[in-house]
């Protein structure tokens, strides 16, 4: 599984920006009004992702160390229970967090979107005012999100083994 390009992500986020201000634009007056609390879902996963990505990293942590330390012959063994992770569960964090990646992504090009429309309205349409407070938590929830899922994925990802039996680098097997 490869990881999540950023290039990516910013080229979603652009595209969907552009179409959305053509779209807020043309049907700006048949939209109802955008309540404060729709980005908060956005906002909730971002903040389990990065405390999924905090235990998990401190979890994989201690594995390691605890590995370590039984390889070590003089060392003492591990004073702490470490519980094992699950590969599976750590492949499905992966997924989870690729397609996070991508959901906030998309969020954000819509948020900034309609911010492309409704902030320069905020002195001459009534409704835009409340509507740019909207988008700005709403781009902010998206960032994090992307931001957390990027963590998220980091943290899965597998280290380079050191072992006598791989090959040297540059050298093919």
């Amino acid at each position: 599984m490869s990881p999540v390009r950023r290039r990516d992500l910013a080229v979603l986020a652009a595209g969907l920006a552009v179409a959305t201000w053509l779209l807020v634009r043309a049907f700006y007056q048949e939209l109802p009004p955008l309540d404060w609390w729709l980005p908060a879902p956005l906002a909730v996963l971002a903040v389990a992702e990065a405390l999924g990505a905090r235990t998990l990293r401190s979890r994989l942590a201690d594995l390691r160390e605890a590995r370590a330390a039984l390889a070590r012959a003089d060392a003492p063994s591990p004073t702490k229970l470490v519980r094992p992770v699950e590969p599976l569960l750590v492949a499905r964090l992966a997924v989870l967090a690729q397609a996070s990646a991508y959901v906030g992504s998309v969020f954000t090009g819509i948020w900034i979107g309609v911010l492309l429309h409704v902030g320069p309205a905020v002195h001459r349409l009534q409704a835009a005012g409340p509507d740019t407070v909207t988008a700005s938590l709403g781009i902010a929830a998206a960032v994090a999100l992307v931001l957390a899922a990027l963590w998220l994925e980091s943290v899965c990802r597998v280290p380079p083994s050191s072992t006598d039996d791989d090959p040297a680098p540059g050298v093919s097997a």
